[in-house]
């Protein structure tokens, strides 16, 4: 098997995942006045980014507001975060997106806030692949309404030749999962 895989419901080792609200500006519609359906994928790679960029938390209530590490153990330890362009300068790699899949269940309209929610479900050596969501609260029940799901695959090449590269261990520390054993 290559990389690690991340089974729904597997309680060890824990999964990690970060949620990331975003308002829908009236330049995320369409004229019919709904998310037009190619911006969730650019919902989705913010999500990643910011999810990069701000690391791994602590402890379980660390970063509750806007962009949130979740499934954090209490005791695990804070995993500094690293922009894409410190990556590439620093470290002359890049990610590519190498493959999508998207389905829609509901659409968001202008001025909606919704929260994405980010997963690994297979973390490789030179690659990643995501499950994200886009989800709309619901007053009623206080859980997230299922806007759109999507499976995004993710690999790690160098910037001047693009050719595969190991993700690096600083990177790698902020997808993996939680030991069990760190509960």
């Amino acid at each position: 098997m290559r990389g690690l895989f991340i089974a729904p419901g597997l309680q060890s080792p824990r999964l990690v995942q970060f949620e990331f609200p975003i308002r829908v500006y009236y330049e995320d519609t369409d004229t019919g006045g709904i998310v037009f359906y190619a911006n969730y994928l650019k919902f989705f790679e913010r999500a990643r980014t910011e999810w990069l960029r701000s690391g791994r938390a602590a402890g379980r209530n660390a970063g509750r507001n806007a962009g949130r590490n979740a499934g954090s153990d209490r005791d695990a330890v804070r995993v500094p975060g690293i922009s894409q362009q410190q990556v590439a300068d620093e470290l002359g790699l890049i990610f590519v997106v190498r493959s999508t899949a998207v389905d829609y269940k509901r659409p968001a309209r202008l001025d909606d806030v919704i929260r994405v929610v980010s997963r690994v479900e297979r973390l490789g050596r030179v690659g990643i692949d995501f499950y994200q969501e886009a989800l709309i609260d619901s007053s009623a029940n206080g859980n997230g309404v299922l806007l759109a799901a999507g499976r995004i695959k993710v690999g790690c090449v160098t910037r001047d030749g693009l050719r595969p590269m190991p993700i690096p261990e600083s990177v790698r520390l902020i997808f993996a999962p939680v030991e069990a054993s760190a509960a």
